[in-house]
């Protein structure tokens, strides 16, 4: 659920304590292992770190006014989730941590980039440390361009030939 608070903290200060302070916890975590270059804000109604517009000017191609999102932490209606867009579409990296998370022995209830969880002891708390620190900005923008520059490509390929039918023969005068 999208909250209206405009700080950090003005959300967290709107959750009940049991969210609060599980959702406190992994921010500690993604503080501790987040590049300087990313910043933390409100975004989409949750708390998001992203690539700010003096680091990428170009911002998110969905919508260029808005910074480029990289993690996000968000109070859903039946969970918590975080939201790791350096695991999405990545495959190098997705593998990597689907593989690290498993040998923790933890359930991972994964979406696209979306972990899910109730209680913070459900999280491998240390994984998602390292899978943020694994992707500095320079590293997560170079992901971000390839990935854009592959859909641009084949958006601009050209449309499969086409059969050429010739012309059907009628009688001519």
């Amino acid at each position: 659920m999208q909250s209206k608070e405009t700080t950090v903290a003005g959300y967290l200060a709107s959750l009940p304590e049991d969210r609060r302070i599980a959702l406190e916890a992994v921010r500690k975590v993604i503080l501790a292992n987040l590049d300087p270059a990313y910043e933390e804000g409100m975004s989409y109604g949750h708390i998001g770190y992203y690539v700010p517009h003096r680091v990428y000017p170009a911002g998110y191609h969905c919508d260029p006014s808005l910074p480029l999102p990289y993690v996000a932490l968000a109070s859903q209606k039946n969970h918590m989730a975080v939201y790791m867009m350096c695991i999405y579409g990545h495959q190098e990296h997705a593998q990597w941590f689907q593989t690290e998370w498993a040998r923790t022995g933890k359930k991972l209830d994964m979406g696209k980039s979306c972990i899910r969880f109730k209680k913070v002891e459900n999280l491998a708390l240390d994984v998602i440390g390292e899978s943020i620190r694994r992707t500095p900005v320079k590293k997560y923008l170079a992901f971000v361009e390839a990935s854009l520059g592959a859909t641009r490509s084949r958006a601009q390929r050209p449309a499969a030939k086409r059969t050429r039918v010739a012309p059907s023969k009628g009688k001519s005068k």
